[in-house]
């Protein structure tokens, strides 16, 4: 059994990412596609517009074979542990291929690029550049390209920084996994406007969000089976789940927090704590908070990570020891008669469980008042994710929690 990987956001899942599974099939010749997929919350820090299984079931319809969870404590981060939680899983299930893709896909520029972020050269250009107060990716991106002469757009763009973490990935955790890269077609990953049949996530996020209902123009860029299962959700008020909705959870939290409790939220630092609870008391929304506290050196992207750590209580020493350890699950969400043919293999091989249950490895009780396992306290993040996640549906009677301990994974015959 050849098993090609793909590390993934499915936000939702559209003819772009339907076109990247048909090329990973043909490049890699596998028989077998298996997605790791961020959960209810996603890489910027935002609540993803639906929730993970209908956007499991949607990759799964469309070609997929089996879609597990990228667990909460890799898939809210920076590219770097984003991509290095995604390898590792993916090398726990024992995948031949990583196919994914990249404004450029030009494996020889993107390695050069990959080797060349750790070279002592590149890290003091790095950390000069974040001491002039760069972004982070502007001041890695300058550095590389000292150190390589490539350009330094050449990493500025969002797949092409994650082609190169995976890489870097690879290299470290998983050198006998094969990369495959191949090129973004058509739409830039943040055009805001659909424009044709191939359509960014952004545009369709925007204009679902925009208009509440899936027009002919949005569905044109969606195949058949995300249109159907996108209507059903529409006319349940099951979503799109807008990032607002949380706002008020997170000044309240902010507003009731100390100094020393938001110093240890992931990614705080350089005092930004104390800018995060002066803010909060002058904020009315979330995108009030977020423009108030935004700076040269501190993007949306990293704040929104930030509110999120904020609203589920994830401190930094909880990151560092899953970052030890990797991921310690594989959390299903979907599959079909192929993906069966996957879990009974992995049952044998994989090194790493695979949930199906949650119960069977942390319910609601212990995860309140119990000593929890790395594994359980891991797992235990992505059912508080969902439990906060189902506060933005837009119907009220569906705002129930503990359904991580409810669902059972998606199998489509």
């Amino acid at each position: 059994m050849q098993l090609t990987g793909i590390v993934a956001e499915y936000n939702p899942f559209h003819n772009g990412h339907a076109l990247h599974v048909k090329q990973a099939r043909q490049k890699t010749n596998c028989s077998h596609i298996v997605a790791v997929m961020s959960g209810q919350f996603v890489q910027r820090g935002e609540a993803a517009i639906f929730d993970k299984w209908s956007r499991a079931e949607m990759a799964v319809a469309a070609g997929v074979d089996l879609v597990i969870e990228l667990p909460f404590a890799f898939a809210v981060r920076s590219a770097q542990y984003f991509a290095a939680g995604g390898v590792r899983l993916l090398a726990a299930l024992g995948i031949s291929s990583l196919c994914f893709g990249a404004e450029q896909a030009d494996l020889a520029m993107l390695s050069t690029a990959a080797n060349a972020f750790d070279h002592p050269v590149t890290l003091d250009v790095f950390q000069s550049g974040i001491q002039q107060g760069l972004p982070y990716a502007k001041a890695l991106s300058n550095a590389v390209a000292i150190q390589t002469g490539l350009s330094a757009d050449f990493l500025m763009t969002p797949n092409n920084i994650l082609a190169v973490e995976y890489l870097r990935s690879i290299n470290r955790w998983a050198p006998h996994i094969k990369p495959v890269a191949v090129t973004r077609e058509q739409a830039p990953y943040h055009q805001a406007v659909i424009s044709g049949s191939i359509a960014s996530a952004t545009a369709i996020r925007k204009a679902l969000l925009d208009r509440n209902l899936l027009d002919e123009e949005i569905a044109a860029a969606l195949p058949q089976v995300s249109r159907t299962i996108i209507h059903q959700l529409l006319h349940q008020q099951k979503g799109p789940v807008e990032g607002h909705f949380f706002g008020n959870m997170l000044l309240a939290k902010l507003r009731t927090a100390s100094l020393i409790s938001l110093e240890q939220i992931p990614e705080m630092a350089e005092g930004l704590h104390h800018k995060f609870l002066t803010c909060a008391l002058q904020a009315i929304d979330l995108d009030m908070l977020l423009s108030l506290v935004k700076s040269k050196r501190y993007t949306r992207t990293r704040l929104q990570r930030i509110a999120v750590h904020t609203l589920l209580g994830t401190a930094k020493a909880d990151l560092t020891l899953f970052d030890t350890a990797g991921p310690l699950y594989a959390r299903v969400l979907a599959f079909n008669n192929n993906g069966k043919d996957i879990l009974r293999q992995l049952k044998e091989h994989s090194t790493v469980p695979l949930i199906t249950k949650t119960t069977q490895y942390l319910d609601s009780h212990q995860r309140n008042i119990a000593e929890l396992s790395p594994l359980q306290k891991m797992l235990s993040f992505d059912t508080i994710a969902s439990d906060i996640y189902s506060l933005g549906y837009p119907n009220h009677a569906s705002r129930v929690g503990g359904l991580d301990f409810l669902r059972s994974p998606t199998y489509l015959p």
